[in-house]
């Protein structure tokens, strides 16, 4: 029971002596039930054992009132226990002023009390504005049903009744309901009122978009023609506009109206951030102030996100230097979160720590701010670190929380119980919040653990556009790429459907790619062309990068040139494209463009030179490549890294130079990790046949990474070329002693809305027989068109004729086979291998582009072979 309960219990005897007339209590009076918020504790002790002054009725009335109105709710209370307790009855004037008090404290016991004796001192039925009180204190107070059945209960009802039900029903998010008070409001031949068509606006920013915006202008309407039209009306309409993502339409408002006040300018402000318009939340800020407008703390705390999203650091240091000046404004916790969020974006990590380690008032929003921005910035460690600061500060964790925790636990490898993350989650009462599954099933892919993440998702009450869009990524992630796209379509056909997004695409774009699904990307293309989400920069560089692994560099090269806006990232998938396809000179040509354009802010990166430099190794530009590399750091401010280095040994190992390519990697600065580069030199002692120094580069990488299969394949391959068989033999029988097994080489061809994929020797395919009969009958016409089968390519020493046999059944035959066969004549064939294409079968496929009068693609782990008329676009340069 609250403490204010307490003090007007012991009024004596109970209530039914006092001397007023009597009535029951209404069944809405029901048992009270404990507060779990008490309410402050109370100035005044009336039942003490001093007497009271002797005080008039009206003055004790007067001194409720008077507390009421200046918010000293605790006071009121008090004042009216010690008005009951001197014998001076309550009127109809007392009931509201405490009533509202009651409502401030927000104690549903104490209300209750008060209700019984509004009804013992017969006030409820005799006085409107107690009614009204008392609907406005249950609505307040979280009890809906009271509020509804005290209303119900009202003989008569005016402006206010109405408005007191309708913001009742707003705060309970029962939406529809409060739009139909509204209409009985008007059936019943009461006009609304500016209150309550600020309400009939919310209610309709809460609906769906459509009905939304048909009732929020009809609401609008209504205004116009009410002739007077308050200030804080149009405010409640800019926000409704905005939250039916009509922005346009709170601008226009807001333009036209003269009279604005603060909440005019935040409410403009925070909706343009809301509704993604960053710089015009800022320009509007600018604005404001030119106007002669102090910001506040509600206009500094909207237009910061803004500066944050669009990384201007200089206006986020202005904004947060004008609210230095204002002790006030830098001691809020909103403010603060602001700027803390700001800087974090900005990359000001430090800065951002400072601010929250200078704020006393540290918040749950504050905290998680905090969390969020290590753990956006790579300091996973620290975002732990403080998540338990905060556990320990006594704050609970919210799904805000859990949301940046998540990702942190994925990343710190010192954090190693992330499964007891969702154990954690379950004990917080936060497992059925949809932010939180998103999260844990974000964890849950990244770990690997795509099936409890597929789980989560299938038990999910309700989805959001995220649900959907995280588990696509982490089939991605995970590598089970068919999977990604079946859930695409599931996504369009389910229940309640949800329409693709730039986000959606950008990451089931790569699906296709891996897939080599090129009919699969192409409707997503169309799809993406039909929503206006093709000049999406993100989705823009996922199609040129679908278009390029799937083969199609024309189609790739259209889809860079259509995009009206590029960054650093569109520009890098292109020439890693070039370079993949053999035109090396296209992607130099191409780097050259973008750095004549890169005053559109496409800046060359890291990554941008491992995209040139493969292209150079792909055509033998070493002369270019090296140019380059040397050039890197000093004429355009990228230092070179690991995989720099490792790129260049590639380049020079690939192009014969294999001994400066062991002097380069020897001479790699210490401080960088060599196992890339020692295995670019392992792979061209591979192609050169290198034995003394794959040697060695094998005893590096086997040291640095003993189970890591491809090192040992390779160091057994080079012996097997070398017709070493007992040192190959002796390699493979320590991989089977460490229990390292070699990936086994597939093939895959899209056909008919389906992946088709092979194995070595498969048999398992449906059209196995007719496959290997083909290639068995192809093999004649291939030997009398010059092929001599090239058996080194066979690591097992079996007979020649054996070797004959099992080259015939490499993967990549079999899917070009199948594209053959399945195919009509004269229809490129588009195969993806994960390995590289060995010897055999590229000179293999030369000769059978040439015998079937096809163009065959196959994309191997490295780069594309474009076999037509007998020759490859490689010029058997690879």
């Amino acid at each position: 029971m609250s403490s204010y309960a307490t003090q007007i219990q012991p009024i004596p005897p109970p209530l039914s002596a006092l001397p007023v007339s009597t009535h029951h209590p209404p069944s809405s009076a029901r048992s009270p039930v404990p507060n779990p918020h008490p309410p402050l504790p109370l100035t005044a002790t009336p039942n003490s054992n001093s007497s009271p002054k002797p005080r008039s009725r009206a003055s004790w009335i007067d001194t409720l009132r008077s507390q009421a109105q200046s918010n000293r709710f605790p006071d009121a209370i008090t004042t009216y226990v010690g008005m009951v307790s001197a014998g001076a009855s309550p009127d109809n004037f007392a009931f509201p002023a405490l009533l509202k008090a009651v409502a401030g404290v927000a104690d549903l016991e104490l209300g209750k009390m008060v209700h019984a004796h509004v009804v013992k001192f017969g006030y409820q039925s005799a006085s409107v504005a107690v009614g009204n009180s008392l609907v406005n204190m249950y609505g307040k107070c979280g009890d809906s049903e009271s509020a509804h059945q005290v209303f119900d209960e009202m003989l008569d009802r005016d402006q206010v009744s109405w408005n007191s039900m309708i913001a009742c029903l707003c705060r309970f998010e029962e939406w529809e309901l409060a739009l139909d008070a509204f209409r009985s409001m008007q059936e019943h031949g009461m006009e609304p009122t500016s209150f309550t068509l600020v309400s009939a606006a919310l209610a309709c920013s809460n609906l769906p978009e459509r009905d939304g915006l048909e009732l929020g202008k009809q609401v609008h309407g209504y205004t116009l023609r009410m002739g007077e039209v308050k200030t804080f009306t149009n405010n409640a309409l800019m926000a409704m506009y905005a939250r039916l993502e009509r922005i346009d339409f709170s601008r226009r408002l807001f333009q036209m109206f003269a009279d604005r006040d603060m909440v005019s300018w935040n409410t403009m402000i925070s909706s343009c951030s809301q509704s993604e318009e960053f710089s015009g939340a800022v320009e509007l800020f600018r604005r404001m102030v030119v106007e002669g407008v102090t910001p506040d703390e509600v206009s500094i705390s909207s237009v910061l996100p803004a500066c944050s999203h669009l990384e201007l650091l200089r206006t986020g240091k202005e904004i947060h230097g004008y609210a230095i000046k204002d002790e006030d404004l830098m001691s809020n916790s909103y403010v603060g979160s602001a700027l803390v969020d700001m800087y974090c974006n900005c990359k000001k990590v430090e800065t951002a720590r400072l601010i929250f380690d200078a704020l006393a008032d540290r918040r749950l929003g504050l905290w998680n701010a905090m969390i969020a921005g290590y753990a956006r910035n790579g300091g996973y460690e620290e975002a732990l670190s403080l998540f338990v600061e905060m556990l320990s500060a006594g704050i609970s964790p919210s799904a805000t929380t859990m949301s940046s925790v998540s990702p942190a636990c994925v990343h710190c490898h010192k954090f190693s119980d992330k499964l007891g993350l969702h154990g954690f989650v379950v004990k917080a009462g936060l497992e059925s919040d949809r932010y939180v599954q998103n999260a844990l099933i974000d964890l849950y892919a990244r770990m690997g653990k795509i099936e409890i993440a597929r789980r989560i998702f299938d038990a999910m009450e309700v989805r959001d556009i995220v649900s959907w869009n995280t588990v696509i990524t982490g089939y991605v992630i995970c590598g089970c790429h068919e999977d990604a796209l079946l859930l695409l379509l599931a996504m369009l056909v389910a229940e309640i459907p949800f329409k693709p997004n730039s986000i959606t695409l950008m990451t089931v774009l790569p699906a296709c790619a891996s897939l080599a699904a090129l009919a699969k990307g192409k409707e997503i293309h169309a799809y993406a062309i039909r929503n206006s989400l093709a000049s999406d920069v993100t989705v823009g560089s996922a199609l040129v990068d679908m278009y390029a692994k799937c083969g199609c560099l024309d189609l790739a090269s259209r889809a860079f040139d259509e995009m009206p806006g590029k960054n650093v990232i569109t520009w890098n998938v292109l020439i890693m494209g070039y370079g993949m396809h053999g035109k090396g000179e296209m992607a130099v040509e191409l780097f050259r463009r973008m750095m004549a354009e890169s005053d559109g802010g496409a800046k060359p990166n890291g990554v941008t030179f491992i995209a040139v430099f493969a292209g150079c190794s792909h055509s033998g530009l070493v002369d270019e490549g090296l140019d380059l590399f040397h050039r890197m750091e000093t004429d355009y401010g990228v230092e070179p890294t690991a995989e720099h280095y490792a790129c260049v040994a590639d380049l020079l190992g690939r192009a014969g130079q294999v001994e400066k390519a062991y002097e380069l990697v020897e001479g790699m600065p210490p401080r960088l990790d060599r196992v890339a580069a020692w295995s670019s030199l392992l792979g061209a002692c591979r192609i050169h046949r290198n034995v003394e120094l794959g040697e060695i580069a094998a005893e590096r990488l086997i040291q640095a990474e003993p189970h890591v299969a491809s090192h040992h394949v390779l160091l057994s391959n080079i012996y097997s070329s070398a017709g070493l068989w007992d040192k190959a033999t002796e390699v493979r029988r320590k991989m089977r002693e460490m229990g390292v097994k070699k990936e086994p080489g597939h093939s895959w061809i899209e056909f008919d809305s389906r992946v088709h994929k092979f194995l070595v020797g498969d048999s398992s395919h449906s059209q196995s027989e007719e496959l290997h009969g083909f290639l068995e009958s192809l093999r004649e016409e291939m030997r009398a068109a010059g092929y001599v089968p090239d058996t080194s390519c066979v690591l097992h020493d079996v007979r020649e004729e054996e070797k004959e046999v099992l080259l015939c059944g490499h993967s990549e035959r079999l899917a070009i086979a199948f594209g053959i066969l399945n195919t009509p004549p004269g229809t490129t064939v588009r195969v993806a291998k994960n390995l590289r294409v060995c010897n055999d079968c590229h000179l293999a496929t030369k000769i059978m582009s040439k015998i079937v009068g096809r163009e065959i693609v196959v994309r191997d782990v490295r780069r594309f072979h474009h076999f037509k008329d007998g020759n490859c676009s490689c010029g058997d340069y690879w």
